[in-house]
């Protein structure tokens, strides 16, 4: 465990607490509360809190769409929220931070996804990679809006991005391949 690994009241005595230990040093100042009913130690490094509890509160949380494009430097818009895929059928937990959360297939969930180190933790966040990004910005264009697939991938082709790899997990998504192979028709 790291110093900034969250601690929950029900699992303290992992850490040699009882709840009144752990609630005693959160008074005391020696623990710090980031999220509802969970702690880190109050010296602990500086880390994205915002990812430190989403990926405390549910760990499949993977960043998706225009946060996902936007690490990749695929979109120069910057999300008014975090956008966090979800495997369809599991409950958004309710954070502090803010969050979109899309309930994306189980059975394509893992497509593209990897995952990033939350820097001082030793927690990880997933994210999608940039042609899953790319793929699910057309997929969802209608709620996400047309130019930001557009765009993405004006950019990822420019950086040397190959078509046929974008083709591959479009084919592999619904209501995905129509529209990638027409965006990349007209690019060409």
């Amino acid at each position: 465990m790291s110093a900034s690994d969250p601690i929950r009241p029900s699992a303290a005595e992992r850490y040699g607490l009882s709840r009144t230990g752990l609630y005693r040093r959160a008074r005391s100042g020696e623990l710090e509360q980031f999220s509802r009913g969970r702690y880190r130690r109050a010296d602990a490094a500086t880390t994205n809190l915002d990812y430190l509890e989403i990926a405390s509160r549910r760990p499949e949380s993977t960043l998706c769409l225009a946060s996902a494009l936007a690490f990749h430097d695929l979109t120069d818009i910057i999300p008014s929220s975090i956008e966090i895929a979800i495997p369809r059928g599991t409950r958004a937990p309710v954070v502090g931070a803010p969050v979109t959360w899309h309930s994306f297939d189980r059975a394509t969930f893992q497509l593209g996804r990897t995952t990033l180190p939350i820097d001082a933790t030793s927690l990880r966040i997933g994210i999608y990679s940039p042609e899953r990004s790319i793929v699910d910005a057309f997929r969802l264009r209608g709620q996400e809006g047309y130019e930001l697939g557009r765009d993405a991938l004006r950019t990822w082709l420019r950086d040397g991005g190959k078509p046929a790899d974008l083709m591959s997990v479009a084919t592999q998504l619904p209501r995905a391949a129509g529209p990638v192979r027409q965006a990349l028709e007209l690019m060409a």
